[in-house]
């Protein structure tokens, strides 16, 4: 099962705060920990609202607004894509992520296509493949 892990967004990751050494060597120890194990896909840090944009769509546009925007529950500083047999899996593994307090995760499943069902018509399950394939070789 695929779960997109979804780090959560500070006052100190909006204002721009890096990171300390300690905490890029303890995050590096905890990557090749879930790599060597087979549990990550990718993992990256994201950089502040004021370097985003949002876009938003009404009647068949979009429009775009461009950041930095309200510190809230909703906004994302990184992720991880990992792989685990359950949610309980991922659970334990990002439970040993180098985080201090405060500090907040969230584990969402990603759907795999048979979660579909038969609205993902077999012309739609080789299109997802081949979308797939080609995305991968880059």
């Amino acid at each position: 099962m695929r779960f997109m892990v979804i780090v959560k967004a500070s006052r100190d990751t909006e204002a721009g705060v890096m990171p300390s050494t300690e905490l890029l060597a303890a995050m590096g120890k905890f990557n090749e920990e879930l790599v060597k194990a087979g549990v990550m896909e990718a993992g990256e840090g994201l950089h502040p609202t004021s370097k985003g944009a949002r876009i938003k769509y009404a009647g068949g546009e979009g429009s775009a607004s461009r950041g930095p925007f309200a510190l809230s529950g909703d906004l994302v500083c990184g992720f991880w894509l990992i792989n685990t047999k359950s949610l309980d899996d991922a659970i334990a593994w990002m439970k040993r992520a180098p985080f201090g307090d405060g500090d907040e995760i969230e584990i969402r499943q990603v759907f795999a296509a048979e979660d579909f069902g038969e609205a993902l018509t077999p012309e739609l399950r080789e299109q997802e493949e081949r979308l797939r394939a080609q995305a991968g070789k880059k």
